[in-house]
């Protein structure tokens, strides 16, 4: 989905966090431990060069960051034509309430988009090695807990987001959630592509019924072929090893939400879905959000921020 009225909307927003307690660890952290960081509980922005282009990257750390104790990262991939800045503002994921926790990373696309797409400026390969490439500067200039790296992204982000699960980079993550995905790199043609680095792959999905932009019954899309959603969590089934026989499901809002777990591997909860039936192409939210008036709707059932860093949680990576 292309946003160009949604950053128009957003850009004088600014994001406040109240004081919270750091997080008590005895884990080794990375080599970015004992660097001192001014204001934490502010976004800051940044650049870096991978495969010889400059990129660039925001950090909202918790209020109350310890230089010394290892946290969770969260990376936060925006969809087509905007940035990190618009999903860190619609998605409200660098609040407390979401994040006290845990370090947000919100990249930014080349072109205001992510590979995969036709319409996409550089290659899969360059923005999985960009991935590579952030993940070792964080590692380098922040404490963090190596063994609780996450991913999640909506619409072309939440594609990318997919794509990274796909590939052997996947390993350095201990769990994904794309949302209302654009899934071009995974779709009837490609599907087989997909070698995630291990089984299985902790993966939350959240999408509309009523997407008319990545529809849920699949078909040709703003950037390529999509898959049906069905079609996508079946592929995830088998690369899983989930059972299926033995999956949940939880309808509520007078069956207008549907919740399916999986158990993979031995693992409860290591695929799940969420579909709201009459939800468009936005981020999932009780509260509106500027992707909810870009789709030309108001709130939702669920709020995908709280669900997704709940399923985080729940997974560390072994």
């Amino acid at each position: 989905m292309k946003l160009a009225s949604f950053a128009t909307a957003i850009a004088a927003v600014a994001l406040t966090s109240p004081a919270v307690a750091a997080p008590v660890s005895t884990l080794a952290g990375s080599a970015g431990c004992g660097k001192t960081h001014i204001l934490p509980g502010i976004t800051s922005y940044h650049s870096m060069t991978s495969s010889g282009r400059e990129r660039k990257y925001s950090v909202h750390l918790p209020s109350n960051y310890s230089d010394t104790a290892p946290y969770p990262v969260v990376l936060g991939f925006h969809g087509s034509s905007s940035i990190g800045l618009f999903f860190e503002v619609d998605t409200g994921l660098s609040s407390d309430k979401f994040s006290a926790n845990k370090i947000m990373v919100y990249p930014d696309g080349i072109g205001g988009a992510w590979a995969g797409a036709n319409y996409s400026e550089i290659s899969v390969d360059e923005d999985l090695q960009f991935v590579s490439d952030l993940l070792d500067e964080i590692r380098g200039e922040y404490c963090i807990d190596d063994s609780r790296i996450y991913a999640t992204g909506m619409s072309n982000g939440g594609g990318f987001v997919n794509t990274i699960a796909c590939n052997a980079i996947g390993a350095q993550f201990a769990a994904f959630a794309p949302a209302s995905g654009s899934y071009y790199t995974d779709n009837d043609a490609q599907h087989s592509t997909c070698k995630p680095a291990r089984q299985p792959i902790p993966l939350l999905e959240i999408h509309g019924g009523n997407d008319k932009s990545v529809l849920y019954a699949g078909g040709a899309g703003e950037g390529g072929d999509e898959p049906a959603i069905s079609t996508w969590l079946g592929w995830w089934v088998a690369r899983n090893g989930c059972d299926d026989a033995g999956k949940t499901v939880e309808d509520s809002f007078d069956g207008d939400v549907h919740h399916t777990s999986w158990t993979c591997g031995g693992t409860t909860g290591a695929l799940q879905h969420w579909k709201v039936d009459d939800m468009g192409h936005c981020w999932a939210s009780t509260e509106i959000n500027f992707s909810q008036i870009a789709a030309g709707e108001g709130p939702t059932h669920i709020k995908a921020s709280q669900i997704i860093m709940d399923f985080f949680d729940n997974f560390t990576k072994p």
